[in-house]
């Protein structure tokens, strides 16, 4: 059975439309949009245009892909506002008109960074709304069409394209670096599935994993490789999956999985090379348990036989010793004598009441 990531790369669901590639400084997610660019260019009857505004076209495509006639690129690299005075149609005219021309079938939109197109657009308000129309040309185009966005966390636009009312459904990839996920494993004790509940891990990576400068820390701190890993960590999530073999419709879909360029794409985490050693440990046996506090003492703690004995003869401090105390017959009583403090007055106070 194909993995989730596998499936979302080369195998788009029909009514996934849109595919969100999340990137951060301490991990890319660049390798696997070159897989998605390159799964997309070599399915037949799909048309594939790429908008290249901050990689150059060579980063995705090689010179096979990019003269073939499933593969637009549109290279935007030069394009930078305020450096760049040729006359010509805008950012957003361009976009869309080259949107729109294409041959009708399944169509695929890749843009390479989209907080790139943000800025040159000057706002996120209109980079949203391009965005909403680029998905909605997409969504008429019907069967697996799909629109690709890649985006570097963290950003202002990820909250407006991850919500429901831009996308109800949403294939999400977020590259995590593996290093995170052994430092979950050491200081939190709290190792990926199945090694751990996932109900316990989620609940400890997601947090954790949102901040991202922990995951710099873990890359470019002292204890760091102080670089972006080949290998990583993927999260895949998917809303609106299609409905199961039984016929119920799945919500939200999770699971973390790993990418390696030795495995050629996505694996299992247990087959990155840098998370091998979370699979090889061994548990603690009892016999290992924790350590004697009575050794290695300058003093001694322990009693010989005979103190032992000795202890053991000596009489319990408390009374009756566990025993119930003798009943003798006699009833309970107070008593009590007064001293010459005492008001003692044996007259009724209230005798010359008539009561």
């Amino acid at each position: 059975m194909p993995s989730l990531l596998s499936s979302a790369i080369a195998h788009p669901a029909r009514n996934q439309h849109l595919l969100l590639l999340q990137s951060s400084i301490a991990q890319t997610c660049l390798p696997i949009l070159r897989e998605v660019v390159q799964q997309a260019s070599e399915r037949a009857r799909e048309m594939t245009v790429l908008f290249c505004l901050l990689y150059p076209p060579s980063s995705f495509v090689d010179g096979s892909h990019a003269d073939s006639n499933r593969v637009q690129i549109v290279d935007r690299t030069y394009g930078v506002p305020g450096y760049d005075d040729s006359a010509g149609p805008s950012l957003k005219d361009e976009i869309l008109e080259t949107v729109r021309s294409a041959p009708a079938g399944p169509l695929n939109v890749i843009i390479d960074s989209v907080d790139t197109l943000a800025s040159d657009l000057d706002s996120h308000a209109e980079c949203t709304r391009l965005l909403s129309e680029l998905l909605f040309i997409v969504r008429t185009r019907g069967g697996p069409s799909r629109l690709t966005l890649h985006v570097l966390a963290p950003s202002p636009l990820l909250p407006l394209l991850t919500q429901t009312r831009f996308s109800p459904t949403l294939t999400h990839l977020t590259a995590h670096p593996p290093a995170l996920l052994a430092h979950l494993a050491t200081a939190y004790l709290t190792p990926p599935p199945p090694l751990a509940a996932p109900e316990k891990f989620w609940g400890v990576f997601i947090p954790i994993a949102e901040r991202h400068y922990e995951c710099e820390r873990l890359v470019f701190g002292p204890a760091g490789e102080g670089g972006a890993p080949p290998e990583a960590a993927v999260e895949v999530l998917v809303r609106g999956a299609a409905a199961d073999g039984a016929g119920r419709r799945r919500g939200v879909e999770r699971v973390l999985e790993g990418w390696s360029p030795a495995a050629g794409g996505p694996c299992e985490l247990r087959e990155l090379e840098s998370l091998k050693a979370l699979w090889t440990k061994k548990p603690i046996s009892e016999a290992q348990g924790a350590p004697d506090p009575t050794q290695n003492l300058p003093f001694n703690l322990n009693l010989t036989p005979e103190q032992q004995r000795s202890r053991a003869q000596v009489p319990l401090p408390y009374a009756h010793n566990g025993k119930p105390a003798e009943q003798n017959g006699v009833p309970a009583a107070i008593l009590y004598d007064p001293d010459s403090a005492d008001d003692l007055d044996d007259d009724d106070p209230d005798e010359d009441l008539d009561i």
